[in-house]
């Protein structure tokens, strides 16, 4: 099955899972929350999430490897190398000097900040993958392009013109234009449906305003009408579009190709994690883009502005609700979070999170880097704050944890015998950083 067809097939299954739920034909629901007698919250969590699948990563090669025990083998002397795997046992003496290393100079954080040298964590972009297009991990911008340019080569390489046609008009074209575009090509469709004998409703007069403002310059409106059975006929020196049963794509009618056009969206970008496995030192620090906020950056400088203003004029005393008000509008300039996990041996991991995502999605994450996937943990606040299991589908701008912020990660088991948890391919990521 093609990849236009797939995407096609997604929607009317979700469809279907929606008009099932609607039904009450799924059986009784049962609380998230709710757990049997006898076991804890943590299983409870596990059990309704257990099918949950990590995101698969691209092996490192055998060059990957061999280059980066060669680099941390120079940093670490070979003698202190035991029992352990070498990459990991030179990461946690390089953690550990660090943290000794950061408890000795607190004195001297604020010359630290200002040093050009010193090692910070800076996010460069927001970027995004697309599986039905290609396994690439790119920016958002490019990733138009990318999908232009997909939906054109389908296009004109297969026999689903139809359908690839519903998802030009969406995918490249202004979301005001595809909807008018949309809208008016359904009413063609109608009348043909409904009117099958009549001759006016099978032609279209090339030069009509309504047909030359909303469908003939819109990316794929053409082609799509040109699928549904409609051919370009010049009759008295003016160019018409003639309907044809005998012209519609083959395995289509009318009425599937309406369904199509009504259920053809935007292709979904997935937001990509952007992993990154940090040193005590390289955490310190935190730079977000400008692909971070909502606003531009001049929008930006000026909402700082008016926050110094604000500070000047603190004095002033605010009731609870003006100051939720003010938090409330300083949260929605953002679009993403960055969320920092931080472990028992001083390594933390970094991931990008929508701020709609929730906190079951920071949980999966963390799941899906741990050597031991099935192993129960937790997340805590720095300051001792524990989630609730309602916790777990509240946004995590519910939750306030944006734009940027730490989580300590607990488990109730020991450490093992090299004091990791992390998967040893996640660990050579501290290398790159």
């Amino acid at each position: 099955m093609s990849k236009i067809k797939q995407y096609f097939k997604k929607k009317k299954d979700e469809a279907a899972f929606k008009f099932k739920l609607g039904g009450g034909s799924l059986g009784q629901g049962h609380s998230l929350s709710s757990s049997e007698p006898g076991t804890s919250s943590s299983q409870g969590r596990k059990s309704n999430y257990e099918e949950y699948v990590p995101p698969k990563r691209k092996e490192l090669s055998n060059e990957a490897k061999a280059a980066a025990e060669a680099a941390l083998a120079r940093i670490e002397k070979r003698g202190d190398a035991k029992t352990l795997n070498t990459s990991l046992a030179a990461i946690k003496a390089r953690a550990k000097q660090e943290l000794q290393a950061e408890a000795a100079a607190l004195k001297q954080e604020t010359e630290c900040a200002n040093n050009e040298n010193a090692p910070t964590s800076n996010v460069a972009s927001i970027f995004y993958r697309c599986p039905l297009v290609s396994d690439e991990i790119l920016p958002r911008k490019e990733w138009r392009g990318k999908i232009k340019e997909f939906l054109y080569q389908q296009l004109e390489n297969s026999d689903e013109k139809a359908l690839t046609s519903c998802l030009i008009i969406q995918n490249c074209n202004s979301k005001e234009k595809a909807e008018e575009c949309v809208q008016t090509l359904c009413k063609y469709l109608e009348n043909i449906i409904n009117h099958p004998n009549e001759e006016k409703y099978c032609s279209i007069r090339m030069s009509n305003r309504i047909f030359s403002d909303k469908v003939r310059y819109v990316e794929g409106a053409l082609d799509f009408l040109n699928a549904c059975g409609f051919r370009e006929i010049m009759l008295d020196n003016e160019l018409f579009l003639i309907w044809s049963k005998d012209n519609i794509e083959k395995d289509y009618d009318l009425p599937l190709m309406l369904e199509s056009l009504r259920n053809a969206e935007q292709i979904h970008l997935e937001l990509d994690r952007n992993i990154k496995v940090l040193l005590p030192s390289q955490a310190k620090n935190v730079s977000l883009p400008d692909d971070f906020y909502r606003i531009s950056p001049e929008e930006l400088k000026r909402e700082q502005q008016l926050r110094t203003e604000a500070l000047e004029n603190a004095q002033i005393l605010k009731t609870k609700a003006m100051r939720e008000r003010e938090e409330q509008r300083l949260m929605r300039m953002y679009k993403y979070a960055l969320i920092r996990v931080k472990f028992p041996n001083g390594l933390y991991i970094q991931g990008t999170f929508d701020v709609y995502e929730k906190l079951i999605d920071v949980y999966e994450f963390v799941q899906s880097c741990l050597q031991n996937e099935c192993m129960d943990f937790n997340l805590m606040l720095p300051n001792g704050g524990k989630f609730s299991e309602d916790d777990m589908e509240k946004t995590l701008f519910d939750l306030r944890l944006i734009p940027n912020v730490v989580l300590l990660f607990t488990s109730p088991g020991e450490l093992g015998s090299d004091g990791n948890f992390l998967k040893e391919d996640l660990l050579l990521l501290v290398q790159n950083m």
